[in-house]
């Protein structure tokens, strides 16, 4: 009898161990069930010691403003929460006026491009814990004013104010149109400068500072929209492609008080782009970040509206280009800080008020990654950086005279945080390839931890079951360079064995793939592929981020020539290990990457027996000013750039398998790119597949879109590798 009682529970466990270890589907890596949760929306309140988070549950339609403790054993509670008896509606985001009386409520969003939406807006006070409806139609980037009286926001591509004690309605401006934007920005603008409201309120709320972008100049893009009628309808939008015109901004002032306005002026200078405007209140009032078309001279301007007077606090030049900067504080004692790659690296500056150095605070072959602020009391300044090395992410605390310095976070993997209004408290973050995302609050002066929030321990424990391998990082020597990259190999890898090999890259300038965190869709694909007996390979080549200046800005004026080279290299060095099939070796990219799959298979045919193009750029010509001529200058200036680097012009060189995915509706890389790459290669006579997804933008998702992608890419990848 004693060796049956133990055979039952062994054949139990073994059984569950082989359910548990079920390959992953397609279906799998796209379900909640492999999402991790995360704390969403937070928002530090100005008393230092309370924050919010938002829950929404859209299948139910509930959503739910949280209160919370940094520390302490108080319970959260709910701030505000979805309330259709008591008119608050179901909302899926929130901001605070600056006094915190006020919050918008975001509802029925309707998504325009990358980061523009229109949506209907309500204002909750808090202290009535009433709602009502802002404007009864959809509008664009609604601001509380500071004091939380007032609202604004565009309708149609004009500047609205609300009063909200009287509910008063004022058009600021009348000339909004296709060719007319006031307060938020251009389609490029938006994609590129990564912004979309384009005015900010004063901070005694007297008066608006906003843009006006006349777009007349820029050429017109139209695509097709199939839907479901019985005809297509063209959508139309001006969509400025490397060296065409741009739009011309200004910008203006308006005085709620007397409806005057005027135009600001930045000294005599008219600059090409203003990538950036905000108020920081104090005696800097308003700050204007402008650049030149070239993108290599940045200045800083310090701004009074009211006066029509400016001043430049500092500026930025670099023979490549220079980067707009989010990343700086305005100190109490009228200091500032700000983030410079002057030194070859990206490092911390202090200067004083009126834009004259002080020092360098920080400094090494390293790069600052974010600046979370300072505490004012103990002088200590808290930021983010690659300094314990490049693919992760530290959280570290410096003093700002003596500039002793504490680490914040572990040493290893990605480290982030959210600081409370006092800095007294941080909620960190981390997550690295064996780590699924971990959220607790510690205590900033002893680096102690207060209690956690989130584990994902479900998520871990699931995973685990998968046994699904981890990614091998690691460097390698390529081209002069020492480059990160890692393995991702099958779970009975067999190192006598011959495996096939996918490389996935984007490869895009300051980009980085080979981080050490938690994963999404992609890298769980990844690991899907690995249980097909496919290892999966990664190396961050030259002009990639977080090495430096001269590391990024190496690919100036080539985009994609020295970047093809590395992926070559690192493909050829893959073929010589014993357990790789150097006859097996594919390639695939999104987006730039989908670009760099193309051009590796066709100029390194000798190489790569496959290639998958998603979204692919195929000449530079046919993308936007902003992100080509920042790396490139203008096709005007540099024709053999743009042509040399571009797959079109070898279409006759493919030898391999070439999967070519595009959406039709995609706004951003237009379709124009994969059908002037689909004519290239049939009048060269090449066999290849192709893919369009109608109406889908860049992301390519929607209903069961993102299924079929991957089984597509799955399938094809089989066959064929």
């Amino acid at each position: 009898m004693l060796p049956k009682l133990f055979f039952l529970p062994l054949l139990l466990t073994s059984c569950f161990l082989i359910a548990q270890s079920t390959p992953l589907e397609v279906e799998d890596i796209l379900s909640d069930e492999y999402r991790p949760k995360r704390l969403e929306a937070i928002r530090s309140l100005k008393n230092g010691f309370q924050y919010t988070t938002l829950s929404v549950d859209r299948k139910e339609q509930k959503a739910t403003l949280y209160l919370h403790h940094f520390a302490g054993k108080q319970p959260k509670r709910s701030l505000v929460q979805t309330d259709t008896l008591a008119g608050i509606p179901f909302f899926t985001n929130y901001s605070f006026s600056k006094n915190e009386t006020k919050l918008l409520l975001e509802t029925k969003a309707e998504p325009i491009y990358r980061r523009s939406k229109r949506a209907i807006y309500w204002v909750y006070d808090r202290q009535t814990k009433k709602a009502e409806e802002l404007f009864p139609n959809p509008i664009q980037e609604p601001l509380l004013s500071p004091n939380g009286q007032f609202a604004a926001f565009v309708y149609q591509r004009n500047l609205y104010v609300k009063n909200l004690q009287n509910n008063r309605v004022q058009k600021i401006t009348q000339d909004g149109s296709f060719d007319i934007i006031n307060g938020i920005t251009d389609w490029v603008y938006e994609e590129e400068f990564g912004f979309v409201r384009a005015f900010d309120w004063s901070p005694d709320s007297s008066h608006l500072v906003y843009m006006r972008f006349d777009e007349s100049n820029v050429p017109i893009f139209s695509m097709d929209v199939y839907g479901k009628s019985t005809y297509p309808y063209p959508y139309a939008f001006r969509y400025p492609k490397a060296g065409e015109k741009n739009s011309v901004v200004q910008l203006f002032v308006y005085e709620l008080e007397n409806g005057n306005q005027h135009e600001i002026s930045l000294g005599n200078e008219s600059p090409y782009y203003i990538p950036r405007i905000k108020y920081v209140g104090g005696q800097y009032g308003l700050l204007v970040q402008t650049l030149n078309r070239h993108q290599n001279h940045l200045k800083l301007w310090k701004v009074n509206p009211m006066q029509n007077k400016a001043e430049v606090l500092l500026e930025e030049k670099d023979a490549a280009y220079v980067s707009i900067q989010d990343q700086y504080q305005f100190l109490k004692d009228g200091t500032f800080l700000w983030l410079s790659e002057r030194d070859g690296f990206n490092h911390i500056y202090h200067y004083d008020s009126n834009g004259k150095l002080l020092s360098q605070l920080t400094k090494g072959n390293w790069e600052v990654t974010d600046i979370y602020g300072l505490n004012e009391k103990s002088q200590e300044l808290y930021y983010q950086s690659v300094e314990n090395g490049s693919i992760g992410r530290g959280v570290f605390a410096l003093k700002l005279n003596n500039k002793k310095k504490r680490n914040l976070g572990r040493t290893e993997g990605s480290n982030g945080a959210t600081f409370s209004a006092d800095k007294s408290y941080f909620i960190h973050s981390y997550s690295d390839e064996k780590t699924p995302p971990q959220y607790a609050v510690y205590q900033t002066k002893s680096g102690k931890k207060v209690k956690d929030l989130i584990a994902n321990n479900a998520l871990q424990k699931r995973v685990e079951a998968q046994h699904l391998p981890q990614r091998e990082f690691s460097t390698i020597k390529i081209n002069g360079e020492t480059l990160n990259m890692y393995l991702l190999k099958p779970n009975n890898f067999d190192p006598n064995k011959k495996y096939p090999v996918l490389l996935y890259q984007y490869s895009g300038p300051g980009s980085q793939q080979v981080s050490n965190r938690w994963g999404g869709t992609r890298d769980f694909w990844h690991k899907l592929l690995t249980q097909k007996d496919i290892i999966v390979a990664c190396v961050d080549g030259r002009g990639t981020g977080f090495k430096g200046a001269a590391f990024k800005k190496a690919t100036y004026l080539n985009l994609v020539k020295y970047e093809t080279l590395d992926q070559i290299a690192f493909a050829k060095a893959l073929a010589e290990m014993p357990f790789v099939d150097p006859a097996r070796i594919g390639i695939w990219g999104w987006s730039f990457g989908g670009h760099m799959a193309s051009h590796c298979l066709l100029t390194g045919n000798d190489v790569f027996a496959l290639g998958i193009a998603v979204a692919p750029v195929t000449n530079w010509r046919f993308y936007d000013t902003i992100y080509t001529e920042r790396f490139m200058r203008t096709p005007q200036e540099n024709p053999s750039g743009y042509d040399l680097n571009s797959p079109l012009n070898y279409a006759d060189q493919l030898k391999g398998k070439y999967l070519i995915i595009h959406g039709s509706g995609d706004d951003n890389v237009h379709v124009q790119n994969t059908m002037r790459m689909v004519e290239a290669l049939i009048q060269a006579d090449k066999q290849f597949e192709w893919m369009l997804y109608p109406d889908k933008n860049h992301g390519i998702y929607g209903g069961n879109t993102q299924k079929h992608l991957y089984t597509k890419m799955t399938n094809f990848i089989l066959e064929n590798l």
